[in-house]
């Protein structure tokens, strides 16, 4: 099965090129200009055993925001696009990560229906070389565009590095269990109704 995708998308301020391959064996290449951001995207392919390729680029004299954002709607659209049709996926998977004093959960729905509950506890912080409440926005972005229900939540910790790597972790982790072709039921959309969305 290939459930691989390319997204190229240029605006007034960013420019940023995606590629994912969710029967990928984990291996990345990221470049952003933010080396936590990249180190977070890497968690991502790492964790969840997607191959991917980023490369990013915006208007960051104006902050990190317009990039972090659009790499989060750039990471959903390529997710969406990749998975395709929901047939025979696990659709619903969840994680806890510790990582020394923290532990995170994260619950994903490939549902067709986006939404985002996420407190991570960051809002007020940085985060290494990225404001912490980019760190719920990427997420909420990747959410809305991936149409994915994502609850993700920093459960205790103190350390802001290892509360955002949990729930990356803990993404990946979710997403790679819920995108796996359920091997009882390899030619069934995962819904009463037939379809989802």
């Amino acid at each position: 099965m290939s459930r691989k995708a390319t997204i190229n998308r240029k605006t007034g301020e960013t420019d940023i090129s995606m590629t994912l391959d969710l029967e990928g064996t984990g291996q990345y290449t990221v470049s952003t200009g933010n080396g936590f951001l990249d180190h977070m995207l890497a968690q991502i392919s790492r964790h969840g055993l997607f191959d991917l390729d980023v490369k990013a680029k915006g208007d960051i004299e104006t902050g990190w925001h317009h990039l972090v954002e659009d790499c989060g709607i750039v990471f959903g659209q390529v997710f969406a696009k990749a998975l395709g049709s929901p047939v025979g996926i696990i659709r619903m998977a969840h994680c806890y990560v510790p990582l020394d004093e923290t532990l995170a959960r994260v619950v994903v729905d490939l549902s067709g229906r986006p939404h985002a509950q996420i407190r991570t506890g960051l809002d007020d912080v940085m985060v290494e070389t990225l404001p912490g409440d980019l760190v719920g926005h990427f997420l909420e972005s990747f959410a809305y565009e991936a149409k994915v229900n994502l609850h993700a939540e920093v459960l205790t910790g103190q350390s802001p590095h290892h509360k955002a790597e949990a729930i990356f972790k803990g993404l990946a982790r979710a997403l790679r269990e819920a995108v796996t072709i359920d091997q009882r039921a390899p030619d069934s959309v995962p819904s009463t109704k037939d379809s989802l969305g």
